[in-house]
């Protein structure tokens, strides 16, 4: 097998079981908003009265019709990268229809600003989430409030120790757990509702436009915490290729939707009936009898979440390290039954350890409503810009037009958030703005390494033309493969035994390997084209394909696979017995170019990175790197 990052398509599973399934993953951490979203869209207002909690209920209503509804299941994820979706898969598809080098740029610096802010947001989210659920401790015995942080504390330790073990044993239970919550918020919502039918007339948009209109600056700055009720928009794009566009859009109208409008309404009809419930409205809804049983059950959802933000940072990282935006980080399945989970340790802990230390420094979702909401709607509004363009570069006018409109929303919701830096909103964008800078240099960095490499080494074509004929070649028995991610360069592996020992393999297999902007190329296996390039007395055999961004190499897998495919033109090789040759360009310190400072970064990614054995799964023991520095 030559490609280790399978996704889960909805391939062979019925639309039900996508459904469902979609709730467990897709929905967590925009279904758990409920739990700290409207204690801090209230907190806005400095008056606790019923024109102030209806119009801002119908702003928060509206708010995810126009984001959720309109944006991400009506226009976002109408475009996808054959199949998959997510800001990078969006980027992807730009870079591979953009005719400007210049645009391409452009919009990678936007692309890339995008994931390091969402990157940045997953520091906060596994936080926020738990710790408002088990707040709700302090509702059920008022003495417990001293526990909250250190119940929290152990929940998310378990979260991240659990990641390298999996979720498959258990993640059947994701979707039937999410459904019993929003089962219960819809219940819970439709009594509250039904002892104050009045805040009905928050579902007209009306009420949010004469809010808006009486106090223009309140309603402009009640936005920076209206968007808590729309972060998690991204996964429903983001999830595309794991669900589909039909799944996901009816758990969204059919039951996700319905049951957060139904929720927040009901906090609304509570608030305005106990102004004092303002300081936690979701408890406040539930019955007393049954805040305990709310209280598991809103740990297990947030749990949930956690663990969907979690995945979704490593499926982040691993496409990137594929897309050239990111060093490539060891990688493992943590589940035979889950083939498309993948697990990075090194992301792991170095999550985990950021989670805890924001807990420990914020101890509440109140503090940490500030930090939240910052990076989502400026993720949002990357993920729009990425689409308008591609919008205009494909000349879909339409799709443009409505792409810039929707974006002017939210560019108005990201605007209201910059007031939210200096009380803790700094946290996601300094995390986002450090990644930010380790991923432009990244690619910057590789481009540069990439152009020297191309001066330096000369056409395969001409360095067998010039040694064909050598007469002082020496011929050594056995197999010798020789890796490289440029197959029209001759490999320096293959140069410094043939200028420098003058030593020709019997066998000399070139494998070499281009990665396209697609999310995973039609079985590169197949796909792999053989061909012979011969010269007098020097002959090779050069293998080529084309990868996915998501896909990684096995190359044993792959050459094995062309053996049996071209027996006469592979005769003699045998890849479980062959000696592997990796080019290794090592990056050297230069005067002028990148800024010393950045120089010196690369240099360090480029040593924690992957090593390239492990990286294309090749035999330690039968395997030599030969590398060599190049400027940058």
């Amino acid at each position: 097998m030559a490609c280790f990052d399978e996704p889960v398509t909805s391939r062979g599973r019925s639309g039900a079981a996508l459904s469902l399934g979609a709730l467990g993953v897709v929905f967590g951490d925009i279904g758990t908003s409920p739990l700290y979203a409207m204690k801090a869209v209230l907190g806005e207002t400095p008056a606790i009265d019923r024109a102030s909690v209806y119009g801002l209920t119908s702003t928060v209503i509206w708010t995810m019709a126009i984001v959720v509804c309109a944006l991400y299941v009506g226009l976002l994820m109408s475009k996808d990268n054959e199949g998959e979706g997510g800001l990078l898969a969006l980027l992807a598809l730009l870079r591979r229809h953009a005719t400007s080098k210049r645009l391409v740029v452009v919009m990678s610096f936007v692309g890339i600003a995008g994931a390091a802010l969402f990157l940045g947001d997953s520091v906060v989210t596994p936080a926020i989430s738990v710790l408002s659920a088990a707040e709700g401790l302090k509702i059920a015995a008022p003495s417990a409030g001293a526990f909250v942080v250190p119940i929290a504390l152990v929940i998310l330790a378990g979260v991240f120790v659990l990641q390298r073990v999996g979720s498959g044993r258990i993640g059947f239970l994701y979707g039937p757990v999410m459904l019993v919550w929003f089962a219960v918020l819809a219940a819970a919502g439709v009594v509250a509702v039904a002892q104050r039918p009045s805040v009905l007339q928050t579902l007209s948009p009306t009420w949010a436009v004469d809010y808006a209109r009486e106090d223009p600056l309140a309603a402009f700055l009640a936005l920076g915490s209206v968007v808590l009720t729309v972060t998690g928009a991204e996964a429903l794009y983001a999830d595309l290729g794991h669900f589909g566009r039909p799944a996901i859009t009816r758990s969204w109208f059919g039951l996700v939707f319905p049951a957060l409008v139904i929720a927040y309404l009901g906090e609304a009809a509570h608030v305005v009936g106990d102004h004092g419930a303002a300081r936690d409205p979701f408890y406040g809804v539930v019955a007393s009898w049954a805040t305990i049983p709310v209280l598991v059950l809103a740990t297990l959802a947030t749990v949930i979440a956690s663990q969907a933000v979690i995945a979704g940072t490593f499926t982040v990282l691993h496409q990137a390290g594929g897309l050239g935006l990111f060093p490539f980080l060891r990688a493992r399945h943590p589940s035979e039954e889950e083939g498309g989970q993948i697990y990075l340790p090194a992301a792991n802990w170095t999550l985990g350890a950021a989670v805890l230390a924001v807990v420990v420094g914020f101890r509440s979702s109140t503090a940490l409503a500030s930090a939240y909401g910052v990076a989502v709607s400026a993720t949002i509004l990357t993920t729009v810009v990425l689409f308008t363009v591609l919008a205009v570069v494909q000349r879909q006018r339409v799709r443009a037009v409505l792409a810039a409109a929707l974006g002017l929303c939210v560019l108005v919701i990201a605007a209201s958030t910059v007031r939210k830096i200096p009380s803790g909103g700094w946290l996601p964008v300094a995390v986002g703005l450090v990644l930010f800078v380790v991923m432009w240099t990244w690619w910057v960095g590789r481009a540069r390494l990439r152009r020297s490499r191309a001066r330096d080494e000369p056409a395969l074509a001409d360095l067998v033309a010039d040694t064909g004929d050598a007469a002082d070649l020496h011929r050594h028995a056995g197999t010798t493969v020789f890796l490289t991610d440029d197959g029209d360069r001759a490999p320096f592996a293959l140069r410094f035994l043939l200028e420098r020992e003058s030593v020709v393999p019997e066998h000399a297999v070139i494998v070499s390997w281009r990665v396209d902007d697609t999310p995973a190329a039609d079985p590169h296996e197949t796909d792999a084209e053989v061909e012979p390039v011969a010269c007098g007395s020097l002959e090779l055999v050069k293998v080529s394909m084309t990868l996915g961004y998501r896909d990684r190499l096995d190359a044993q897998s792959v050459l094995q696979r062309a053996v049996e495919r071209s027996p006469k033109t592979l005769a003699g090789v045998d890849p479980d017995q062959a000696t592997y040759f990796v080019s290794e360009p090592l990056p050297r310190l230069a005067s002028g170019g990148l800024p010393r400072w950045q120089q010196r970064l690369f240099c360090g990614l480029h040593r924690l990175a992957t090593d390239r054995v492990e990286q294309l799964r090749l035999p330690r023991d039968r395997t030599l790197v030969v590398g060599k520095e190049y400027d940058l």
